[in-house]
Formats: structure tokens, C-alpha cells, sequence
């Protein structure tokens, strides 16, 4: 068994300066931080992260105080708020004196937002060749549409995710619907990871640093996996299908005796355990259902003949016994059964990361499992501002005094309050 070296991680060293706020940047660098790197996230004094204020809910403490919204919690573990107003001169002559400390930028503003401030891909390249800079927009840099702004909810429409999700028309309640969590962003953020690391190990083999363009619509396109090609093969648009799957059956939710079950038959071995266990064999031997592509051509008869069948015992009974005979199949869990699970409780998925004033709270492990250099999850997110006296003074040698008439100024906070902010910051996100 291998030993696990808690007191080192894979990224230890790196230092990213954090330039996002919402959630696809903050999700890219949540995990840069899990993974060991130093993360500065630059807030705008007196406000932070627009997710700061998007509550209720809040979380509370160990000691029942308020800790600000879930939803920043959610994406700003571990890293360490500074607040600069990068509307000042030398709000951004700070920004570029960090930036040479850093090895990763990564920013979500608008296309050219923050050339203005001379903080964009090309001026800081120059005063740091080997500069890893990550920009996060709806659109990319290029294109009829990199000027616009870009969303979650909008580019899961435009980009094709919900023209596949939901049910038909002519289904009750038929319409396209949106994935419940902002899925998107998040394969963003995924994604813009993956491009960050590629980069370091490039730079490490070359000396140079590059600018990854990354979008949202690149990102859903490129997710729509066999649904995109089910479409370039055919040259005709998948249907919605409400749970069904287009190119599996049976796998899709089926009510049961007392509630709902999520049958997913991946392969005919389990279609025939199925049959065995719920006594109709006849259905696995028949030539209209016996292999994959019969069941598919056949959705329409076989599906009610199933719908009778699980409607005959309890959703618990299927599990215990699908699962006994090797048929994948689960429960529709609210978020309540989710952290109930035994299996999610076994693998750590919900933690208490601490503040730094020793209090803690509710948080979700990461799901990265390493033998060797296992993630940190739990340090908590950062208070605003609570940062901004270390970093600068570590980093960038700034006394006592300097913070101050800085402060007096507008320039710096260390203010954990949330009132209007007064920065010029604009975001594609």
C-alpha cells in the first residue's frame, strides 16, 4: 500500500492570481488551490465577488455565526482575498507588481476589459514572458460574437444542451429545460484546468508562457459528445426525450410501486439479468428486443411492457435486487438522501473546512482522490479583504504605513463588509 504524504501537493509552489468572480474562473481556481497552489483572489474593495451577496441561504459556523453565501462558498475555498481597485492607477500598478510573483492569471472579464488597464494577455506578457494567462468568456476572443456577454443559462440554450434536455412537445409539461446547476460554467472551469496545467508543463520544457482562450459556447459544443456526432452522422437534430437515452434502452427513469427508479441497462448480459430477475426471460430471447439496436428500433414497444413490470414492487425492492444481480440502477435522491448515502458518506463527500479564526463550517470534499498527494478541502472560503495586509506585504514588501494611506485612499481594503461596490469591474460571467 502506498504511503499517502499529507504535507505535500501536487501543485505546491505555484502561485495563481485569481482575477474571476461567479463561477466558472472561480471553479478553475478552486481547484488549482485544492491541488496545493497559492490562490490570490483580487476582489473590488467593499463588495468582492458578486456571489458574496447572493443569499439566501448563508452558511453559519460551528458557532451559529453568519458566514456569507453558500453559493461563494461553494467556488472560493482555500484561497486568500485581497482587495485592490483595479479602477487606480496604482490599483493596477499593484496587480502587475503581483503578477510577477505569479506563474497563472486567470480572468473572466469582457474581450479587451482589461486592456484598459494595461492587465491584459499582451501587456503583461511583455513584462513576464512566461506568463500563464487564462481568459474565460461566453464567446472566445474572436468571432461575430466575442463582444457579447455570455452566460450559463443562455449559452446551454445556444449551444444546443437544452434543445436535448427535457421532454417532447407532445409530452406533458414538454419543453426545453435547462440543467439545474450552472453546468456549463462548470465544464468551464474544468476545462480551463486542464488548459492551465498543459500550459505549465509546456512553459517547464520550454521557458514560455501562452494565453489559453477559453469559451463557454466552445466548451457546450464540445460537450454535446454523442449527441453532436449522433447529429454529423445523421444530419438530423436529436430529439429531447425526456430521461431516455438515444442510443441505450433500457435507460431512463421508471416509476415503481411507491416511487421512481433510474434503470441504466448498458449492455445485453444485463438486459438478460434483468428479464431473470423480473421472471420474463421471453423478452431477452425475442429477436425485437434480444440486442441493443433491436431495443433502440423498438423503444415504443418495449418501454410499456417495462413501465408494467417495475410498477410491480417497490423502489427499494428493485434496488436491493437489480443491484444483487448486477443490473445498474438507482434512486432519485433529493440532496437530503445524496449526503445520506452510505457510499457518499464513505468517501468523504461532505467536510467542515475551517476559518481562520478556528470555526467550522459545512463544506463538499473535492472528488480528486490521489494516493500519494490527496487535494485540501478543508480550509474554508476567505472573509473579504482578510488577505490583503499578508499578501502585499510578503509579496510585495508594502509596510504598515503604505497599507494605510492606500486604505485612506480607496485603493486597498481589508474591510469585511459587503456594501455597494465602487470599483469599474465588468464580467462576461
Amino acid at each position: 500500500m502506498q504511503d499517502i504524504q499529507h504535507n505535500s501537493l501536487p501543485l505546491q509552489g505555484l502561485r495563481v492570481l485569481d482575477l474571476t468572480r461567479i463561477l466558472a474562473g472561480p471553479w478553475s481556481t478552486q481547484i488549482l488551490g485544492d491541488l496545493g497552489a497559492e490562490v490570490i483572489k483580487i476582489e473590488r474593495p467593499g463588495a468582492g465577488d458578486d456571489t458574496r451577496s447572493w443569499g439566501p441561504p448563508n452558511l453559519q459556523d460551528s458557532t451559529g455565526a453568519d458566514r456569507g453565501a453558500a453559493y461563494f462558498h461553494a467556488a472560493n475555498r482555500g484561497k486568500k482575498s485581497v482587495c485592490i481597485d483595479i479602477g487606480t492607477s496604482k490599483g493596477q500598478e499593484l496587480v502587475r507588481d503581483l503578477v510577477l510573483q505569479c506563474d497563472v492569471v486567470i480572468e473572466n472579464f469582457k474581450v479587451g476589459g482589461l486592456k484598459k488597464y494595461g492587465l491584459d494577455f499582451e501587456s503583461l506578457s511583455n513584462i513576464k514572458p512566461d506568463l500563464i494567462y487564462c481568459s474565460i468568456t461566453g464567446f472566445g476572443q474572436n468571432g461575430p460574437y466575442a463582444d457579447r456577454a455570455g452566460y450559463d443559462f443562455m449559452i446551454q440554450a445556444m449551444g444546443g444542451l437544452m434543445s436535448i434536455t427535457g421532454r417532447p412537445d407532445d409530452a406533458p409539461g414538454g419543453e426545453p429545460m435547462k440543467v439545474g446547476v450552472a453546468l456549463t460554467d462548470i465544464l468551464t472551469g474544468l476545462y480551463a484546468t486542464i488548459g492551465v496545467l498543459a500550459a505549465l508543463r509546456h512553459r517547464d520544457q520550454t521557458g514560455f508562457g501562452q494565453h489559453i482562450d477559453l469559451a463557454l459556447l466552445d466548451v457546450q459544443v464540445a460537450t454535446l459528445a454523442n449527441q453532436a456526432l449522433n447529429y454529423l452522422a445523421t444530419g438530423r437534430s436529436p430529439e429531447r426525450l425526456g430521461n431516455a437515452h438515444p442510443n441505450i434502452v433500457p435507460y431512463q427513469a421508471f416509476a415503481t410501486k411507491d416511487g421512481y427508479i433510474i434503470l441504466a441497462i448498458g449492455n445485453n448480459r444485463q438486459f438478460a439479468r434483468f428479464c431473470g430477475l423480473a421472471k420474463r426471460q421471453e423478452l431477452a430471447e425475442d429477436p425485437l428486443f434480444a440486442t441493443n439496436p433491436a431495443r433502440v428500433q423498438n423503444r415504443e414497444k418495449l418501454v410499456p411492457v417495462l413501465e408494467q413490470i417495475l410498477r410491480q414492487q417497490g423502489t427499494d425492492w428493485w434496488i436491493e435486487n437489480l443491484a444483487a444481480s448486477g443490473v445498474p440502477a438507482g434512486p432519485i435522491n433529493d440532496l437530503e438522501r445524496v449526503f445520506a448515502e452510505p457510499q457518499v458518506q464513505a468517501r468523504g463527500m461532505q467536510t467542515q473546512p475551517l476559518a481562520r479564526d478556528g470555526c467550522t463550517l459545512q463544506g463538499i470534499a473535492s472528488p480528486l482522490n490521489l494516493s500519494r498527494t490527496p487535494p485540501r478541502d478543508s480550509v474554508a472560503a476567505p472573509d473579504l479583504g482578510a488577505d490583503s495586509r499578508e499578501v502585499l506585504s510578503r509579496l510585495l514588501g508594502m509596510s504598515e504605513q503604505e497599507f494605510e494611506a492606500l486604505g485612506a485612499a480607496g485603493i486597498v481594503d481589508d474591510a469585511k463588509g459587503l456594501e455597494p461596490a465602487t470599483a469599474s469591474r465588468t464580467s462576461a460571467l
